[in-house]
């Protein structure tokens, strides 16, 4: 089995003190399944060298954006920019490294041998705060009763992808959406996709600086930030929006074989 062209994708904020480490070992694991591997970083204003940490790496392909717009147009623009590629195979994580590169090999392994149109890698040993993981565990079950699916890990960012079916899913949320891994997760389901669910290891985030992260860095704190507060409420307004109500346009996702 062997990949003519992986692309990973990746966005990022201030995550210069681990990024370059991160993805030295993503590419250790992953080269031996792919003729050819490019990295592609969106990189959301960072304030410290993360735009410059691969200055001269022929392999990165990093990609500042216009202006500082958050973790879901961030990760939005890092897809296109890899899909622009015409890869044959697309894997997204996030920038902050908090996944070991063994578990790339095993998701990019996973998708090949079953022909999956997805793979979702699902989260083991999450360190994020209670309040992260009660967001995560409140928006799977409001998915799951919108899809009648469970779905193990709704929010993961560790995914990889056939181009065909993601540039589907692209095409259909707007350039500023907030939390398009949720959309995704939801129109897959509906859509009835071949989605497999690979269990990794969750790390804490590579680098100790507290800038980093596009989410925050929340040691100590023992409530909600207000900052996520608000952002969740923004949020499930957008799921409202673009995947729940009757017109959202993710619902008209299909399979392309269906005949949609």
């Amino acid at each position: 089995m062997t990949v003519t062209h992986l692309a990973i994708v990746m966005p990022a904020y201030n995550e210069a003190e681990g990024i370059g480490g991160f993805i030295d070992e993503i590419r250790e694991h992953v080269a031996p399944l792919a003729e050819r591997v490019s990295f592609f970083i969106a990189d959301d204003r960072s304030t410290d060298d993360t735009a410059h940490v691969f200055d001269g790496v022929a392999d990165v392909d990093m990609q500042t954006q216009p202006v500082n717009r958050g973790h879901g147009p961030t990760a939005l623009a890092a897809y296109r920019a890899g899909l622009a590629s015409a890869p044959d195979l697309l894997v997204h994580v996030d920038g902050d490294g908090q996944f070991l590169g063994t578990d790339f090999a095993r998701l990019i392994t996973a998708i090949e041998t079953t022909g999956a149109d997805v793979v979702h890698g699902v989260r083991d040993g999450r360190t994020d705060p209670w309040y992260r993981k009660a967001l995560t565990g409140a928006v799977q079950l409001l998915i799951a009763a919108a899809s009648g699916r469970r779905i193990p890990d709704v929010n993961t960012p560790l995914r990889a992808y056939r181009p065909a079916v993601l540039q589907t899913l692209i095409d259909a949320v707007p350039d500023d959406a907030s939390v398009p891994h949720v959309h995704f997760s939801l129109a897959e389901a509906r859509a009835k996709l071949d989605v497999r669910y690979l269990r990794v290891k969750s790390i804490p985030r590579r680098g100790e600086s507290q800038s980093g992260t596009m989410w925050g860095r929340a040691a100590g704190v023992r409530l909600p930030p207000k900052r996520l507060r608000q952002f969740a409420l923004a949020a499930l307004q957008e799921v409202w929006v673009l995947s729940l109500r009757p017109s959202a346009p993710l619902r008209s996702i299909r399979r392309a074989d269906s005949g949609a």
